[in-house]
């Protein structure tokens, strides 16, 4: 009888580590897949920002001609 309680006891502590580890894993991959959607939104803030300074740049050129 002691044997099966120290064996159920074992079996529940490999099942929470099991737990654990997946909890871990689908942690990280929340957590790159939230880096990745930040260098997403990173690089289209510069393409606008480019955009912008573009557009800035041409119309001062524009109004500097004439």
């Amino acid at each position: 009888m002691h044997r099966l309680i120290i064996l159920l006891t074992l079996a529940g502590l490999a099942g929470c580590g099991v737990e654990t580890a997946s909890t871990a894993a689908t942690g990280a991959a929340i957590k790159k897949q939230e880096l990745e959607e930040g260098k997403r939104t990173q690089q289209r803030a510069t393409e606008k920002i480019d955009q912008a300074t573009k557009a800035m740049q041409e119309s001062a050129q524009k109004r500097g001609g004439d």
